[in-house]
């Protein structure tokens, strides 16, 4: 089947037009690049110490009015640090190589983590959103197919990848559909790509449907049972946790779905699309399995952890896990509250901590065993589509 091209494109829909706000709604490039300079490259430095493996020269589309579909698998039972990481570590490559984030790609995200503050990171409202996230809907995805100046990135695992499980950590679940129809029809490739180590961020975590059931009706889409669960409860902060698992992100080889069929978008049946998803997932599970055996093997690499901590340590204590949520209220503080741009916070002077400590007394919730909990649920619900569903049915039933 030969791509489609530009005049045969499909024009966007009314219910598409009508949707296209949310390309800008709520995304602030200024706001990445800020919380970027200030808190992430720290993090990806000493903690994470991310690679890309495969990515140059950087996929260019194959069809110049429509965005690539970067597709990765998820790490899975563990807070998404792997998807803050990889597009913190995407949008600094790209400023250094290419001058502009023309390529980068920006995720479509499960609408869960939007939905409440709590599953945003250390309760900044909007975060994923902020920083180029899309709630991943039918209707969204349809819309940014449209949009120009940026690629796509999915994890076409959906909710059952996050919570497969350690023991099926590098298991591949079904993938979306919706991936290879809109594909199809918009005569776009696909750009697989994948996540190694990231299970180890919280590792030996195991999920539980009935328990999944029950969490979700807070807006939490899944609850890994592990060790770590314990200190949850008593230290908060441990909700955001992740171990320091170097993570490595290596590019697979581009998926071209109008060579894998000889029939139009419209034309496949429901059947025919559940196979193609189903020879691209081995397609994609046949690289995985490659690339963690090349790059598996040594999911923490202590001694290289030990080095960045020695060469980084006038930055103490911030690139280490408890310390994260002060400085994200302090960054949600200067940006967000007081409008400051362009600004430094020196997480490397000495007594920064003490300083942010007392301008962010909330942050004490996060080490108060159980009762830590109160105030931070509050923010964390406060306002948000769950509470408002909440009441919608107290006021529907009443």
């Amino acid at each position: 089947m030969p791509a489609a091209t530009p005049d045969s494109l499909p024009p966007p829909a009314p219910a598409i037009r009508a949707n296209q706000h949310i390309y800008r709604e709520h995304f602030h490039e200024e706001f990445t690049q800020t919380l970027d300079e200030n808190i992430l490259q720290l993090l990806d430095r000493v903690w994470f110490r991310t690679r890309l493996v495969g990515f140059e020269p950087w996929p260019q589309p194959n069809n110049p009015n429509r965005p690539l579909i970067f597709a990765s698998n998820h790490s899975g039972m563990a807070f998404p640090w792997d998807a803050i990481i990889s597009l913190s570590h995407f949008w600094r490559y790209l400023l250094r190589t290419r001058g502009s984030l023309r390529d980068l790609p920006r995720p479509l995200s499960a609408p869960m983590l939007s939905q409440t503050t709590l599953m945003n990171p250390y309760l900044i409202r909007d975060f994923w959103k902020q920083c180029g996230s899309v709630d991943a809907t039918t209707l969204n995805f349809e819309t940014m197919m449209f949009y120009q100046e940026n690629n796509l990135m999915l994890y076409p695992e959906g909710v059952p990848g996050i919570g497969k499980g350690f023991n099926r950590k590098y298991e591949l679940q079904r993938l979306a559909t919706s991936m290879l129809r809109l594909s199809l029809q918009h005569g776009t490739d696909i750009m697989p790509f994948y996540c190694i180590n990231g299970e180890y961020l919280n590792p030996y975590a195991y999920s539980f449907e009935w328990i999944n059931r029950l969490t979700k009706k807070i807006g939490i889409p899944f609850l890994p049972i592990t060790l770590l669960l314990l200190l949850v409860i008593i230290q908060p902060w441990a909700f955001y946790l992740a171990l320091p698992a170097q993570l490595t992100f290596v590019m697979g080889t581009r998926i071209r779905p109008s060579e894998l069929t000889d029939k139009k978008y419209d034309e496949l049946t429901r059947p025919e699309y559940l196979a193609l998803s189903e020879q691209v997932r081995r397609q994609m599970q046949t690289e995985l399995d490659a690339a963690v055996r090349a790059h598996g093997r040594h999911p923490y690499r202590w001694r290289e952890l030990w080095q960045r901590i020695k060469e980084n340590r006038r930055y103490f204590p911030f690139f280490l896990p408890f310390a994260w949520p002060l400085a994200f209220t302090e960054f949600e503080r200067r940006y967000v509250k007081n409008g400051e741009r362009d600004f430094d916070m020196h997480l490397d002077r000495p007594g920064t901590f003490w300083k942010m400590l007392w301008r962010n007394p909330l942050v004490l919730a996060y080490f108060i065993p159980v009762l830590g909990w109160l105030p931070l649920a509050i923010k964390g619900y406060r306002g948000h589509r769950l509470g408002q569903q909440q009441r919608g049915r107290a006021a529907a039933s009443a």
